[in-house]
């Protein structure tokens, strides 16, 4: 997943990076598919168990910015060694009578670590590099969410769920003693004197609005094909194991592509505007396929569809605004756009469900596949002046 024959000095420190990553993928699915398996022996509601699971979102919602920022001001690694620390206590003093705030702690603690270590693979990347380090990061995040659920389920089902809490903790602590060994301390770049107007203009911006548009768009066609890929399966009288299956082939084929697309993004030959077209296009499409041909082969056709999606879209818009941000407000951008990752990810199953309700789930189906070819089209027609402005620099 990553070649540290290319550029072993560049590739060594950012190696703890992506463990820490990892982790907090397979932490955050890990823990949220138990307690989905296991709400009814936990004595958890259909509403007490959504209340649970929301309350990791709520918390980086509300905290990456903050911690991004923080990144900033007394450096990223320092940031993302509290944040392990605190992920870790938060698993080992978590029991069945404090779920919601175990849950609570483990997102408030992925929300330092997380922006702080996408700042920290923007400065260690290089300008020449970011689509590479950036896939391969988001590779590992990927694979954290593939293994994540088959783990967490076996783990709990032969030990109970401390056993897993605890393993969530030893990776921590593991990826906390690599970071404070293997990563390099990045003192805050010189910080320029910003205002409340200034930070405004900063985040209204094209070159940060539409990444992080675009990565909004992302997050909430994964959202809406976790929850919904079981239930179509479901609904097409498939083995129950089906839907499981296609969500791993999604994030499979997302950890497979991230890595392919940042390295043709450096070498110049996949532009950002022309790659979010492209993925937007491919969501557009798998959605309508689902909507209009519901089927075992359009099921998995789509899957294909958001998977390579996803490993578009999400190396190039973190490239992009890594390149396009100066390095002393590194951590607040990356926290800023994380958000809108969040917002996308609650925000897409809301509106289908919300759609499907009072309508239908074809027309919800197709309702987002036009927002998706609106947002690709976006992208393309925004981000080439950026692409261009890149090219002859």
């Amino acid at each position: 997943m990553f070649d540290v024959t290319a550029s072993n000095d560049t590739a060594r420190p950012l190696i703890p990076l992506y463990l820490a990553g990892f982790t907090s993928a397979f932490g955050a699915h890990g823990v949220a598919s138990v307690l989905g398996a296991e709400s009814a022996d936990l004595g958890l509601t259909l509403l007490g168990l959504g209340a649970v699971l929301a309350l990791y979102d709520l918390a980086e919602v509300v905290l990456k910015p903050v911690f991004g920022a923080l990144s900033d001001r007394i450096g990223a690694k320092p940031v993302i060694i509290g944040g392990l620390i605190a992920f870790a206590a938060a698993l080992l003093s978590a029991s069945p009578a404090m779920l919601a705030l175990a849950r609570l702690g483990q997102g408030a603690a992925a929300s330092a670590f997380s922006p702080a270590s996408s700042a920290a693979v923007a400065r260690l990347a290089g300008k020449e590099r970011l689509g590479r380090y950036f896939g391969r990061y988001g590779a590992w995040k990927s694979l954290g969410y593939v293994l994540g659920p088959p783990i967490g389920i076996a783990l709990t089902g032969w030990f109970g769920i401390q056993s897993l809490y605890l393993t969530l903790a030893l990776f921590a602590l593991a990826a906390t003693a690599w970071v404070s060994r293997g990563l390099p301390t990045l003192p805050p770049a010189p910080r320029q004197r910003s205002t409340l107007k200034d930070l405004m203009r900063q985040t209204t911006t094209r070159g940060f609005l539409l990444p992080t548009l675009l990565m909004a768009m992302t997050t909430g066609i994964l959202g809406v094909a976790v929850g919904f890929l079981p239930l179509l399966a479901v609904r097409l009288e498939l083995h129950p194991l089906t839907g499981a299956a296609a969500v791993a082939l999604l994030a499979l084929t997302s950890t497979a592509v991230q890595p392919v697309i940042g390295r043709l993004h450096d070498e110049g030959r996949l532009r950002t505007s022309t790659g979010s077209a492209i993925g937007m296009a491919l969501a557009a499409g798998g959605l309508a396929l689902l909507a209009l041909w519901p089927n075992v082969v359009t099921l998995f056709t789509a899957t294909l569809a958001f998977g390579t999606m996803a490993g578009t879209l999400t190396p190039l818009a973190f490239a992009h605004l890594a390149a396009t941000t100066p390095e002393d407000r590194m951590g607040r951008t990356m926290g800023s756009a994380e958000m809108g990752r969040e917002l996308g990810d609650a925000g897409g199953p809301l509106l289908v469900g919300a759609l499907a309700t009072v309508w239908t789930l074809p027309a919800a189906l197709l309702t987002l596949a036009g927002l998706s070819a609106v947002a690709g089209a976006a992208g393309w027609s925004g981000l080439r002046r950026d692409d261009d402005g890149a090219r002859r620099a």
